[in-house]
């Protein structure tokens, strides 16, 4: 994007590119092969619009997900409705629109229960998958797996298969352990004399959002995967990615509002701050993360100068990044963080001191910049 992009938006803000977000999931395509492309909608929700005939299905963890995907249009048969809770309104409410195209995840007996109630209620065989746990609060462990699947006969859900999803930034080490785990669970199952029809499994693919951190190149690991899930599975795979797909395609934007000198310190304080901007396990002011300076003011301190970039929070807390070089600096110039199109935009703390939401703009594929949410006061849900 072009510099005169930038001084079109207001700040604080975001800005998703939506060239950019299609051309990662056609390369994620060409090396995925046969597999199929989830996108988990927690990481973004704002993109699943223009996501629509790009993936194979949509991740839906809360019943607020679910009734943005209904104002979307998104069609039922691309919803895998799931999530660690769904009360049995709400659960309803999504069977009565989706019927028995979307998938449902199971993660807990309780659950299981509930859908059996809700399909005799509509007269439905629905279609759901078993969440495996990797020991945490989430999904269930082997032995409850296999106590449901044996209920499954005569029932009124079809068992679809097995997902699995066990967290996020993981390295291949990690993530090659997992699918040798999971092809393990995967022919005990069949041993058993059950089918397996699909594994939906989230390998949590890391997204390196700081200055040195690239240890292998993400694409080779994508690779890897692809290889190797082929190679241990015989069924319908279905990879479930929501930072790798997004954080490439999103910008933050944030305006220097005020210059000083402390005690032979250079600060600068942005009308942004840590409210807005989170990246997974940032440490921001220990990172750096990577930024454009977008010059924009007179330069107020000539030369390159090693800044603290801070929020407009009044919290010690928000410090963005410290000793980060800029090059004459001046009030009024934009600062864009990189890699913004996962979880920043939901995640901060935005209600804190109540302070606007920022502004939201897509960038379409034909360079036209649409905003589709102004700054939000947040000081009417605060007072």
């Amino acid at each position: 994007m072009t510099d005169n992009i930038f001084r079109e938006v207001m700040t604080p803000s975001y800005i998703f590119d939506i060239a950019v977000l299609k051309d990662r999931v056609k390369k994620m395509r060409e090396l995925l092969g046969n597999i199929k492309l989830c996108y988990a909608m927690k990481a973004n929700p704002f993109l699943i619009g223009d996501l629509q005939d790009a993936v194979d299905c949509f991740e839906v963890c809360s019943h607020g997900e679910f009734r943005i995907c209904m104002r979307k249009n998104i069609p039922a048969e691309k919803i895998v409705y799931s999530g660690v809770y769904k009360s049995a309104a709400e659960t309803e409410e999504a069977i009565a629109y989706c019927q028995n195209k979307a998938i449902y995840t199971v993660e807990s007996v309780s659950q299981f229960v509930l859908l059996e109630k809700l399909a005799r209620k509509f007269s439905l065989k629905l279609r759901v998958v078993l969440r495996l746990s990797s020991s945490n609060q989430f999904g269930m462990d082997e032995d409850t797996i296999f106590a449901l699947l044996q209920r499954f006969r005569n029932n009124s859900l079809i068992f679809e298969g097995i997902h699995y999803y066990s967290g996020t930034q993981k390295r291949a080490e990690k993530i090659d352990k997992e699918i040798l785990f999971l092809k393990g669970f995967a022919d005990k199952i069949k041993e058993n004399g059950y089918s397996f029809p699909r594994l939906e499994y989230g390998p949590g693919l890391a997204v390196s959002y700081f200055q040195g951190e690239n240890d292998v190149t993400e694409w080779e690991l994508l690779k890897d995967i692809s290889r190797k899930l082929n190679t241990c599975f015989d069924v319908s795979i279905t990879l479930e990615t929501g930072r790798f797909l997004a954080a490439e395609c999103g910008k933050y934007l944030t305006r220097i509002v005020d210059i000083k000198k402390t005690y032979g310190n250079y600060f600068c304080i942005v009308d942004g701050g840590i409210n807005h901007l989170n990246y997974y396990n940032q440490m921001m002011a220990m990172k750096k993360p990577f930024i454009r300076q977008c010059k924009i003011g007179k330069a107020e301190v000539e030369g390159e100068t090693e800044f603290t970039i801070c929020g407009s929070l009044c919290t010690t807390a928000d410090v963005l990044v410290k000793s980060y070089p800029l090059k004459d600096v001046g009030t009024g110039d934009l600062l864009i963080f990189s890699k913004a199109g996962a979880y920043s935009v939901t995640e901060g703390i935005y209600l804190f001191l109540s302070r606007d939401l920022p502004f939201i703009y897509i960038r379409k594929e034909d360079g036209s910049l649409i905003a589709v949410r102004e700054n939000l006061r947040t000081d009417p849900i605060n007072g």
